[in-house]
């Protein structure tokens, strides 16, 4: 093994471990693997991984590169025009063989019979590999099964056995750094998908003990689907889970866009905070959604109408209390969430929108932490005494149009 072979083994080994970042990982391993006299003009690498929006990210890197190319990511092959991409390609020939290995001598007549081939003739490329590292079943994380790369050179002999030789013992620990920096993107991923962006956080930072909780202030809000069970009942079944992507997108939108936190998908409900120190901004924060949340449904409901398909609106309680903000469970199965009187209390407040008939209804306790500007545009609505809360509350309504949140 010699001397430049063993750096870019340690080198990789130690890009991996720091989690370097894939696109840059991958550039400078080209860089090196050239200097260490493999001439590659042209490499791309490929990784599926576990994302709700995309099948994977790709590497590309070109020898006349000055820096790292940003990071691209994929589609899914399942449908489309990816599909047929995917059909035709080399990938998928080493797939359906079970080899890890196909090579394309085009500068002396090879046929260019894959996807990428003859474009990457017309850039000069004489001489084309395309790898796969597969991964065993107990090492891979969903669709993150294998690393499949593609290197091209435009040397007008190709490679030699001896570069090819060199790359082919490089490939699998390049493809280890690159798994093990996916594999963790892949847990903060899904950390933030299924428990918000902070508690995904503070999970990922270790709060992961049964008990481990502190007491905040904050603003709760709870939204939920009119007419939920009428419109279940009368919805074809294909209908609901668009219906309820659709919705949870426009609240969960709202609140991302102003700094809520989002903690609970309850069926067709929706659970989330605005924390302090600042509970006056919190507080302005969440009118500010409520206002959006009315525009964006307004422009929802007109597009499913447009198609036919069931539309409804949305309520929404506000209120302010101290709950316990952290893990909640047994040891086995644990909840990053909010528990407290102020949680069961914004629940109720929920249920007296639907029976006066009311879009928001916020607390009195709400009120006080806002600006005046913003008080102008909230009425009371009475005095209502709610199930499992001692004493009545003051509810107020949003006048549509008038809510400031600036003052």
């Amino acid at each position: 093994m010699q001397d430049e072979e063993i750096d870019i083994l340690r080198w990789l080994a130690n890009a991996g471990l720091r989690g370097d970042e894939p696109n840059e990982m991958f550039r400078a391993f080209c860089e090196r693997c050239s200097r260490a006299g493999i001439p590659i003009s042209y490499a791309m690498g490929l990784m599926d991984t576990l994302h709700p929006e995309f099948e994977g990210h790709a590497f590309e890197w070109r020898a006349q590169d000055n820096g790292p190319r940003p990071l691209q990511t994929y589609s899914s092959s399942d449908s489309g025009n990816v599909r047929e991409t995917w059909e035709s390609s080399a990938f998928n020939h080493l797939r359906q063989t079970g080899e890890s290995e196909l090579r394309r001598e085009i500068g002396k007549g090879a046929p260019v019979d894959f996807y990428r081939l003859p474009e990457l003739r017309e850039e000069g490329c004489t001489d084309v590999i395309f790898h796969i590292e597969r991964f065993t079943r107990k090492g891979s994380i969903g669709a993150m099964d294998a690393f499949y790369s593609v290197w091209g050179t435009d040397e007008p002999d190709g490679f030699t056995e001896d570069q090819l030789a060199l790359l082919r013992r490089l490939l699998p620990t390049l493809a280890l750094a690159l798994k093990s920096v996916g594999s963790i993107r892949i847990v903060k991923t899904l950390a933030r998908v299924y428990l918000g962006q902070d508690a995904a956080s503070r999970v990922i930072d270790g709060q992961v003990a049964r008990g481990q909780a502190e007491t905040i202030d904050a603003i709760i809000w709870l939204s939920d689907l009119k007419d939920y069970t009428a419109i279940m009942d009368a919805a074809r079944p294909e209908q609901i889970i668009p219906l309820l992507n659709d919705y949870s997108s426009v609240v969960i939108g709202a609140l991302h866009r102003n700094g809520g936190n989002v903690l609970k998908l309850i069926g067709d409900g929706v659970l989330a905070i605005f924390k302090g120190p600042d509970l006056t901004a919190a507080a302005s924060r969440a009118l500010q959604t409520e206002r959006e949340l009315r525009r964006d449904l307004d422009h929802l409901n007109r597009r499913r109408g447009a198609r036919g398909e069931p539309s409804t609106g949305l309520y929404v309680s506000l209120h302010l209390g101290t709950v316990f903000y952290g893990n909640i469970g047994s040891r086995n199965r644990l909840d990053f969430t909010v528990v407290g009187p102020a949680v069961n209390e914004v629940s109720r407040i929920c249920t007296i929108c639907k029976t006066t008939n009311n879009d928001a209804l916020v607390s009195a306790d709400f009120v006080n932490v806002c600006r005046p500007a913003s008080r102008k545009g909230l009425a009371p609505l009475g005095e209502f005494s709610l199930r499992g809360v001692s004493e009545p509350m003051v509810l107020y309504t949003v006048n549509r149009g008038s809510v400031s949140v600036v003052g």
